[in-house]
């Protein structure tokens, strides 16, 4: 089971919290609701139901809430401002006594014409919904018996939505969250509308602060994969490639478990975890599509694992011809994660038709270029003089200098707090300036800006040894068996660049698709009136290309053989 943030806080949920928060069951996939709360193991508990009549209920925070036309939220439904005179109240008349089950605080219930509570662990019948006190004491003045109460700021009421009619009243302290589980009848594939699209299992509810409502979808991992694997990756693309998106989806999912601990649930639903929206919405071919659910239905269970730990399995959409070294991008523990190298792609360029991101141009006059840098603090009351690039062994500019009239300079990369991709505007950091390469003949292995050497000709032993080739040379696996190497073999240089062995002399060779790389490592000196970048690629250039494995798996690899390529040293194999 997983938790996906729908509704938070944080500011990766673009919904915020909510004071009202819809359900509406999905026609034909299951009807009614179920109230309780999750264990913390995410096993259910059942409190409450309603009868499979009810399709459409409205979780709100326990104050006067009115249902109308909200004008700050351009729709119709529940708020804290006077809309109409459908008005949830926050006082009620509660009846003495408490119960032990549902069913016997129901009967009473429907006696008093009332509703069902579950107060700090323990059922009680309450009954109305008034706006103040007074008019909560002036029904208590008709009745022979009852309470004049509240809720603590950490109460929700379910409503029939639309109406003034609670349904249910949760409030059982500020580490507790009311869970609803839709569906009475016992439907094999149960799906529930939530702002705008549906999703499978079931959803909690918590005032975290207080305040509006954190909502949560409660879900079976693979269900999860199946609302991920078809808005990170095409939904009909190749079905391979959609294997391998489900298993880095699958494991960066369980890597995650607990992330997002202090907002209740364990992944968010946008791009700053992974992009979620379960089974889709009334637009058409949109959502999971049967493809996509047998890419992951057929590797279900498996992951990423680098020797007996879940791998890092980043992806983005495309590199342009090479990834790039964790170190580079976020200063990464090469030692600790050495599958997050760069790799050479030969074959992402092979759907260049299909990619809009396989070359890009952005360009600047040289004032509009200093405007822009101003804008980020950069170079004030000064102009542009000149760039320094420098290139990694793979040909992913990994530092840009900028040198300024007056002398000063800048220096940005990747790792600093406005990167390389914000401050120029660009889609990746795989580009060149002005056309201008590194000369044949002088790209040097470049030094390694963030400390130590990048690489060196023939292979490097021990940091300080060398040998010129591998004939004769055997393997020694993490098992301790024993293979003569063969001819896929692939270096790993000192800053964590992976490339075929019998390339790695000197830098690996080759250039990505679009606007050209400067493979060898290496610094490009840049000035002039504009400054056009040409480039390709489209994200942070870590781990797997979406559109390689697309290219890959026209080639003929497996979705295993996909993740395995661009996270060297990794292997596929099942969770348990």
């Amino acid at each position: 089971m997983i938790r996906v943030g729908l509704a938070s806080s944080s500011n990766h949920n673009s919904l915020g919290e909510l004071g009202c928060a819809n359900l509406e069951n999905n026609t034909g996939y299951g009807a009614g609701y179920r109230f309780g709360y999750y264990t913390s193991d995410l096993t259910f508990v059942e409190l409450g139901r309603t009868s499979k009549q009810v399709t459409q209920i409205s979780m709100l925070k326990t104050q006067n809430m009115y249902y109308g036309y909200d004008s700050a939220q351009e729709k119709t439904t529940y708020s804290d401002s006077i809309t109409s005179n459908i008005v949830v109240g926050c006082y009620h008349i509660q009846i003495p006594g408490s119960y032990a089950t549902y069913e016997d605080a129901a009967a009473d219930a429907e006696l008093y014409d009332g509703f069902v509570a579950w107060i700090d662990g323990e059922y009680q019948v309450r009954v109305g919904a008034y706006q103040s006190k007074e008019g909560a004491e002036g029904a208590l003045a008709t009745m022979k018996q009852g309470t004049i109460v509240g809720t603590s700021s950490y109460g929700i009421n379910v409503v029939a939505t639309g109406t003034d009619q609670i349904l249910f009243q949760y409030d059982d302290g500020a580490s507790s969250a009311l869970a609803v589980l839709p569906d009475v009848t016992g439907a094999d594939d149960v799906r529930t509308w939530f702002s705008g699209f549906k999703y499978r299992g079931g959803f909690t509810y918590q005032r975290l602060t207080g305040g509006n409502l954190t909502v949560v979808n409660v879900l079976p991992l693979e269900d999860y994969v199946k609302g991920v694997v078809c808005y990170e990756m095409g939904r009909e693309w190749p079905l391979e490639a959609l294997k391998a998106q489900a298993i880095c989806a699958r494991t960066y999912a369980l890597r995650r478990l607990n992330y997002h601990k202090s907002l209740g649930f364990d992944v968010c639903n946008s791009d700053w975890c992974q992009v979620y929206y379960g089974v889709g919405s009334k637009r058409e071919n949109y959502g999971p599509s049967e493809t996509s659910d047998r890419a992951v239905e057929e590797t279900t269970g498996q992951v990423l694992w680098y020797n007996n730990t879940l791998a890092e399995t980043y992806y983005s959409s495309c590199h342009g011809g090479a990834s790039e070294s964790a170190y580079y991008i976020w200063g990464t523990d090469m030692e600790q994660y050495p599958y997050l190298c760069g790799v050479e792609d030969p074959y992402e360029s092979y759907v260049d038709d299909l990619n809009p991101y396989s070359s890009w141009t952005v360009s600047y006059t040289s004032s509009e270029l200093t405007k822009r840098l101003q804008n980020y603090g950069l170079g004030t009351n000064t102009t542009v003089d000149h760039l320094e690039l420098t290139y990694s062994q793979l040909g992913n500019v990994i530092q840009v200098k900028i040198y300024y009239a007056n002398g000063q300079s800048n220096t940005i990369t990747q790792r600093t707090k406005n990167t390389i991709r914000s401050v120029f505007g660009l889609n990746s950091i795989r580009f060149t300036i002005n056309g201008q390469t590194i000369k044949e003949g002088t790209a040097s292995a470049s030094e390694n800006i963030f400390g130590g050497n990048s690489s060196g000709n023939g292979y490097t032993v021990n940091k300080t040894d060398s040998i010129d080739d591998l004939e004769g040379l055997y393997a020694i696996s993490g098992t301790g068996t024993t293979s003569k190497l063969g001819d896929e073999v692939y270096a790993i240089s000192g800053n964590g660049t992976v490339s075929p062995a019998e390339e790695t002399s000197g830098g690996s060779s080759g250039n990505g698709s679009g606007g050209g790389s400067n493979q060898g490592g290496g610094t490009v000196v840049v000035s002039g009136s504009t400054y056009t970048f040409q480039g390709s690629g489209w994200g942070h250039q870590i781990g797997m290309s979406q559109f390689g494995a697309n290219a890959m798996a026209r080639q003929g690899f497996t979705g295993e053989e996909i993740v395995e390529f661009y996270f060297p040293g990794t292997k596929v194999d099942s969770y348990d």
